[in-house]
């Protein structure tokens, strides 16, 4: 044996009790290594008057270093994570070959309001840490809490999106945000509750890549960003573990942040966390009582101190996107048209392997498909938890997973699109402020992490267990998987911005942090031109444009605002191609809407109608400018 390793006794194997309280059964004595670089460095000792060369001997030194590395579990958990990454690079590469020109086929239009979220991330980095910005809908702008605005992705990708661009940052975050999810949870499982890692790769891979996080990939990455969820779940699950008051303090302070990252992340992700959590740990405490007691004095401190931390750092953000200006009252989309069909659940998503187009009639769009699981993967959970229906963690998942399920049936239970007499659940909270902001169809996407960890201690067991559950219940798993596996995400081509914007020509007509106008001006609908200042990093304000806004009746929200005469106008030619009659008072009109949006410079790249528009801005501003491939008007 080399130096530095011990060997446990082997003469008595130890039972150890398993993460929900049920008995482990014999483990496995552990091959412990002391210090791995002193085992490489002395397993093979060179003989007296060897005159080696320094850099072999090395080389051969690290490379001893790297076999002793890779034979321990960490190894194992590092190719595990990078397994779960280029699986998230296959699913996306249709979009790899060119970013720039290349847009998720099944939300074009929220990639191009998102490329430019991540884009504004950059101005962080400038010194400039406001959430309301004027340089989207100039001059009234636009409160960045009130939207789904990605602060903490375009701070942290700041790097990628000044280097290669935000289209570039896009894609990464869409593959990373699901590697990083299934990583995290498999982590979670792996090393924290100390699972057989058999049995969390399969769980971990389910919750990164089910088929709602892939519906929601499409452009929704403030949905798919769940990989502080595991570390918050360790977070909780710790504070029923330590007991010295500096360690209850110091997993507080952790949670603390946690949270308030996530707040910059995606809150309706915290929201769904954090019901779900309730549920499980009510549930699990009042399955085991005395514990809860026992338990309850550090976990409360700890679970104070997280709200103490939280409320300090996401008070005034919260503010903002509460009682801050251009804030909205309330959510934009109705609950009544983001429900979840009955149905859908035991059918396969269109974007899965298994699944057929005609399946998407179930649910609104190709973005909110969350709660297509399939019959198998449904029975296959069903029938783990009658299998384990005495683990204290069984019931506790399984209460959270049928609320959740409720929840996300909505204001009215459908089944197969027909209403039925099925009281719903979600009519408890549907009037209550902030939390009925979250679609019902997305309380299904809190099922993901509790099926994948319901899976995970099933297998967990029958691997541990023996018998015939060491063999059915792995395939039957396995089996119930392989047909909702993803296929890769669909991508079509749209417009390169115009060589004007990427050159930086774009200088010559409008002035650092002033107002370009692009024409056609960008709309919920088509807003493609927000591209333009997101490929300069928001260098340039632009009016109008895509986000949520007060511009609905009595103040509430809206997509949007509404347009000003000129931009109507030029719609309208856009649409059409007819060249208006231009009056004085439609002049006087467009000058008029020209110094209410502070604007600079008017820009018009190749678009269609394009001699069209061309024409009616000439009558309009008088004859414009080729600057690079745009015709360009300045504004006195």
């Amino acid at each position: 044996m080399t130096a530095g390793a011990t060997v446990a006794p082997v003469t008595s194997a130890t039972r150890q009790p398993s993460p929900d309280g049920a008995d482990a059964g014999p483990r496995a004595p552990r091959l412990t290594v002391d210090d791995p670089a002193r085992v490489a460095a002395t397993a093979e000792p060179a003989e007296e008057g060897d005159a080696a060369p320094a850099a072999p001997s090395r080389l051969r030194r690290a490379m001893r270093a790297f076999v002793v590395w890779w034979s321990t579990p960490g190894a194992l958990d590092t190719a595990i994570c990078l397994l779960y990454i280029s699986y998230a690079m296959w699913l996306t590469r249709d979009l790899w070959p060119d970013p720039a020109t290349r847009a998720l086929a099944d939300n074009v239009n929220d990639q191009a309001l998102v490329e430019w979220f991540l884009a504004h991330g950059v101005l962080v980095w400038t010194g400039d840490f406001s959430l309301v910005t004027h340089r989207l809908n100039a001059p009234e702008g636009v409160n960045l809490m009130s939207n789904a605005s990605h602060i903490l992705h375009g701070v942290i990708m700041a790097p990628v999106t000044v280097l290669f661009g935000a289209a570039v940052t896009f894609t990464v975050l869409v593959a990373l945000n699901l590697a990083a999810t299934a990583a995290g949870w498999y982590l979670l499982l792996a090393r924290g509750l100390r699972l057989n890692r058999a049995a969390a790769l399969p769980a971990g891979a389910f919750a990164g890549f089910a088929p709602g996080m892939i519906s929601q990939s499409n452009s929704h990455l403030h949905m798919t960003a769940q990989w502080l969820v595991p570390v918050m779940v360790w977070c909780v699950i710790r504070l029923t573990r330590v007991r010295a008051p500096r360690s209850v303090a110091l997993t507080g302070v952790s949670l603390g942040l946690l949270i308030s990252a996530q707040v910059l992340l995606g809150e309706e992700v915290l929201y769904l966390t954090a019901l779900t959590l309730l549920l499980v740990a009510l549930t699990y405490a009042l399955r085991r009582g005395s514990w809860a007691f026992e338990v309850a004095p550090r976990f409360l401190a700890g679970m104070a101190i997280a709200a103490g931390v939280a409320v300090v750092l996401v008070a005034y953000p919260l503010w903002t996107q509460f009682a801050g200006p251009q804030h909205t009252p309330n959510a934009p989309f109705g609950p009544e048209y983001f429900y979840a069909d009955l149905a859908s659940y035991t059918v396969f998503s269109p974007l899965s392997i298994a699944g057929l187009p005609e399946a998407g009639r179930l649910s609104a769009n190709a973005t909110e498909l969350n709660t297509y699981l399939g019959l198998p993967l449904l029975l296959v959970v069903l029938g783990c938890a009658v299998w384990r229906w005495r683990a204290r963690s069984t019931v506790a998942l399984g209460v959270a997973a049928v609320v959740m399920f409720l929840l996300s049936l909505g204001p009215s239970v459908i089944m197969n699109g027909h209403r039925t007499w099925v009281p719903s659940l979600y009519k408890t909270i549907a009037k209550v402020p902030v939390i009925n902001g979250a679609l019902p169809t997305r309380y299904a996407l809190a099922l993901i992490p509790l099926i994948a960890v319901l899976l995970a201690f099933a297998l967990d067991a029958a691997l541990r267990n023996g018998g015939y559950a060491r063999v059915l219940v792995p395939v039957a798993v396995i089996a119930s998987l392989v047909p909702i596996a993803p296929r890769p995400l669909a991508a079509t081509e749209r417009a390169a911005v115009p060589e004007f914007i990427m050159s930086g020509a774009w200088r010559e007509c409008v002035r650092p942090g002033g107002v370009l106008v692009p024409v056609p001006l960008p709309t919920p609908s088509k807003p493609d031109a927000m591209r333009w200042p997101a490929a300069t990093n928001v260098a340039f304000g632009i009016p109008e444009g895509f986000f949520i806004g007060p511009y609905g009746p009595n103040g509430h929200s809206s997509i949007g605002t509404y347009s000003r005469p000129t931009s109507t106008l030029l719609r309208q030619v856009a649409d059409t191609g007819e060249v208006p009659v231009i009056e004085d008072g439609i002049r006087a009109q467009a000058r008029a809407d020209l110094a209410f949006w502070g604007a600079d410079c008017v820009a018009l790249a190749h678009v269609p109608q394009e001699q069209a528009l061309r024409v009616t801005l000439d009558e309009l501003l008088g004859p414009g400018m080729v600057i690079r491939d745009t015709w360009t008007w300045k504004v006195s």
